[in-house]
């Protein structure tokens, strides 16, 4: 007689040992905008790749919509399927979408507009090739102001008699003008439009040397800057002694009418 002294059960793997069922993933997708949300109203401990990889895994056997993700977007894919055919330009997009118009968040919705497959050909970049009527009779584009800027800023400096530089290295500034304090180390920003409230909330950050694009912003040191040049969508000029803005990474224009020095509307109309 043979006695069997071991028995052998099939493997699970990890994605097969859950403590949630079905249903709890439906209600979990439908209430969240992230799938790290989804692990976390399912009480999974850890939000690793591997634990997104098997939510989704078994969201796409169920066949769960998850177009409502925005994970730490603003919007979501459904916004942005709707803005992109409404918009002609990338400035329209984003705009439409609520974001601030910088190279990083232009980066951010292209790379989605791409992964989404939508249509982009009729968005016109700031810096795409026109005819000569469009460039002398089409209207002023908001979204290559930040482009601008750093010109009017020289054009300004150059006539109140102020010889203006660029450096030769990337550096914390954009400028270097000889006034009669001597060198002074010129940061340009822009705010092409006014917010939600109403306000010319103009960023006045950074962010720091580092590769992950998502890295809150920080202030510039104020030792390693001594102005801000500062161009609204209205065609207002602010220069701000980088002193006054210390430790700040936004700022209402309104709070520093004392520092509006000029006007460049005319070139925006």
């Amino acid at each position: 007689m043979s006695v069997l002294l071991f028995s052998f059960e099939p493997m699970k793997t990890l994605g097969d040992r859950r403590n949630w069922t079905d249903d709890d993933l439906r209600s979990a997708v439908k209430a969240n905008h992230s799938w790290r949300g989804v692990a976390r109203a399912l009480d999974l401990k850890g939000t690793s790749a591997g634990v997104i990889r098997t939510l989704k895994r078994h969201a796409g056997r169920l066949e769960l919509d998850s177009a409502h993700f925005t994970g730490q977007r603003p919007w979501s894919d459904q916004q942005l399927r709707e803005a992109v055919p409404k918009a002609t330009c990338w400035a329209d997009v984003l705009s439409a979408l609520g974001v601030l118009d910088n190279g990083a968040s232009r980066v951010r919705v292209k790379g989605h507009v791409v992964r989404l497959g939508l249509d982009f050909a009729h968005l016109k970049g700031p810096r795409e090739e026109a005819s000569e009527d469009d460039v002398f009779n089409g209207p002023v584009r908001m979204d290559t102001l930040r482009y601008a800027a750093s010109a009017v800023a020289m054009a300004w400096f150059t006539l109140r008699g102020c010889a203006v530089a660029l450096p030769i290295e990337p550096q914390e500034y954009d400028l270097l003008v000889t006034t009669t304090k001597g060198v002074q180390r010129v940061q340009v920003k822009t705010c092409a439009a006014r917010n939600s409230k109403g306000y010319w909330g103009v960023g006045i950050g950074r962010r720091p040397y580092t590769l992950d694009k998502t890295a809150s912003k920080m202030p510039y040191d104020p030792d390693a800057l001594d102005l801000f040049f500062i161009l609204l969508g209205d065609g207002s000029i602010y220069v701000i002694p980088s002193l006054v803005l210390a430790g700040k990474v936004g700022i209402s224009a309104e709070s520093y009418a004392p520092y509006r020095v000029g006007d460049a509307s005319s070139l925006l109309q």
